[in-house]
């Protein structure tokens, strides 16, 4: 039986929408389980967090069904467009700080309407990665010169950071920086250029992080977690007790008590570690095993893209998606200092489910669209692909 490279392809998007649709699935059975006691006491409704997801689920999966259909290379046409939307949004969030309006848990990152809030920088993440990769794709011929080549998508992407640290959200910035690096470095940017801006932005970090105390004391706790159990320290500590707690195959689904009013946001932010808790260790490499996977065909749907655009699009999307969930469970294991970024697919959220979905059903159209007719190609090989792109300057055959 011969194997072509389309059925390639189709086996490869089909498995990326199986696992995506198996992760929002996994996520509603532990939303609810990590909830229904916070639901209960603060709305007397266990269900209350429950149906409100599986709306913005189907919503989600909705918009998702729809980007599935639409050719990936509309949002090459519509992207200084859908740039501006994001930074209109990011700019009425400001607008409405400076009026008193929106403010949620000590931040101004909302858009508030009757009945829930949208989270622009939600939407500027995604924006942001489809402007990226038709800018990138247009100025190919001059990608390593600094003035043409990085300088106007350095200060893009400085200018969205910077309004989202005035909300402030520190770690949806750090999180579209580190997205936003990497597709510049896929796309032929000069590492040079890339280490020098890392270098200045050191100073501006440690003025960010140390002005704000209590930004200076989630980086000391992080440095000394044992210190402060009990104040700064009690997220982290709360979540490694959860995970701990958990053993190799967890207490049982349902049967976990770290999310009775211990660790607070079990349904958000520390989902991961009621997974811990409840499915042991096994649940949590589940969950690992289902992101690296998401990630091997993320980029494979990239290295098959059918043009540069496709490829850096694809590749950019897939970036996003895994340095959000490498991020939150670096936060819940106690690898990285407290944030409050969600883990794709599986914490409960409204704006930030429902651009992931459409993030992935436009990484889920690349790869319907296949590879049959490759336009430019990056200079630098991606490093997880190292033959997809020859540095010759011409793409691979594809077996018949």
């Amino acid at each position: 039986m011969t194997f072509t490279s389309e059925q390639g392809d189709r086996q490869t998007w089909i498995a990326l929408l199986l696992i995506v649709i198996g992760l929002v699935g996994f996520g509603t059975v532990m939303v609810y389980s990590s909830s229904s006691g916070l639901a209960q006491f603060r709305f007397d409704n266990s269900n209350f967090f429950l149906k409100r997801w599986i709306i913005r689920s189907i919503i989600g999966l909705g918009f998702m069904a729809l980007m599935m259909r639409v050719d990936y290379r509309v949002w090459r046409k519509t992207a200084r467009f859908l740039l501006l939307l994001g930074f209109l949004g990011l700019l009425i969030v400001l607008v409405l700080k400076v009026l008193g309006i929106g403010k949620i848990r000590g931040s101004y990152r909302w858009i508030p309407f009757p009945g829930g809030a949208f989270q622009p920088a939600d939407m500027m993440r995604l924006v942001l990665v489809i402007y990226l990769a038709e800018s990138l794709t247009r100025r190919q011929d001059f990608i390593e010169d600094f003035k043409q080549g990085y300088l106007p998508h350095a200060t893009i992407i400085a200018l969205a950071m910077g309004m989202i640290l005035l909300q402030p959200n520190l770690s949806s910035a750090l999180a579209i920086g580190i997205t936003s690096a990497l597709m510049l470095y896929i796309s032929g940017i000069r590492v040079a250029h890339l280490f020098g801006t890392g270098l200045a932005i050191i100073p501006v970090l440690y003025v960010i992080v140390f002005v704000l105390e209590y930004r200076k004391d989630r980086i000391l706790t992080f440095l000394s977690p044992a210190e402060d159990t009990q104040g700064t320290g009690y997220h982290v500590a709360q979540s490694l007790l959860a995970l701990g707690s958990g053993g190799l195959t967890g207490v049982g689904l349902g049967q976990g008590q770290q999310k009775y009013f211990f660790l607070p946001d079990p349904h958000t932010d520390f989902v991961f570690s009621i997974i811990g808790e409840e499915l042991g260790l096994m649940g949590t490499l589940g969950v690992l095993v289902l992101f690296f996977i998401f990630g091997r065909l993320g980029f494979r749907i990239a290295r098959t893209a059918p043009d540069m655009f496709g490829f850096l699009l694809a590749t950019g999307l897939t970036c996003l998606i895994m340095v959000y969930a490498f991020i939150n469970i670096g936060v819940t294991t106690g690898v990285l200092p407290a944030t409050g970024l969600p883990l794709p697919f599986i914490s409960y959220g409204g704006s930030s489910l429902m651009f992931t979905l459409i993030a992935t059903g436009i990484l889920i159209n690349i790869g319907q669209c296949g590879a049959k007719d490759r336009g430019a190609l990056p200079k630098r090989s991606p490093v997880w692909t190292p033959r997809a792109f020859p540095r010759s300057g011409r793409p691979l055959g594809r077996s018949a």
